[in-house]
């Protein structure tokens, strides 16, 4: 049976400031303009190998959930077993509206604890690629962070870094 964690990374024209490196007495200068508009980072991984599947939707509720889902399952493959989905307790993830796949199975974390959620330690990675920059349009932002993902996803062992705690099921076989 394969474990997955999943969550969603919201990210937007609203900009993402890191620390730089700058001469003493300058100060650094990053161009911003301070714009609402957003989308969310859907991604499923699998701790144990660092295989993962991301969705770039442009906004959240169950029947995104239950689409993400859908095309979780179709990526899997019918093929595969029993798959548990580990999660945090989102209004949209526990909802009875959200359609749950055949072979699926929901496991949710307990409230309040996003230091649980092994996904959330790859949104400092995908930020790398935003970090005091600034996008004329949400296309563009959606691209670059698309670019990070790809590159992410090829590199197996970093997401499996990341994100495989020493709770994780199989954890101790493969640590």
């Amino acid at each position: 049976m394969r474990v997955f964690a999943y969550d969603e990374h919201r990210l937007g024209l609203k900009p993402v400031y890191r620390r730089v490196w700058a001469r003493r007495g300058e100060r650094p200068k990053a161009v911003v303009a301070h714009r609402y508009r957003w989308f969310y980072l859907c991604t499923f991984v699998e701790p144990e190998t660092g295989e993962s599947l991301s969705l770039l939707v442009d906004g959240i509720d169950t029947e995104v959930m239950s689409w993400a889902l859908r095309e979780f399952r179709g990526w899997l493959g019918e093929e595969e077993g029993e798959v548990w989905v580990v999660l945090d307790r989102a209004g949209w993830h526990v909802s009875p509206r959200v359609e749950v796949p055949e072979g699926i199975r929901l496991v949710f974390l307990p409230p309040y604890s996003p230091e649980l959620q092994p996904v959330e330690r790859v949104w400092p990675l995908v930020n790398e690629a935003v970090a005091n920059r600034y996008f004329a349009d949400l296309e563009a932002l959606m691209e670059a962070v698309e670019r990070r993902w790809l590159a992410l996803q090829r590199d197996r062992e970093l997401l499996r870094r990341h994100t495989l705690f020493h709770w994780w099921p199989g954890a101790k076989g493969s640590a």
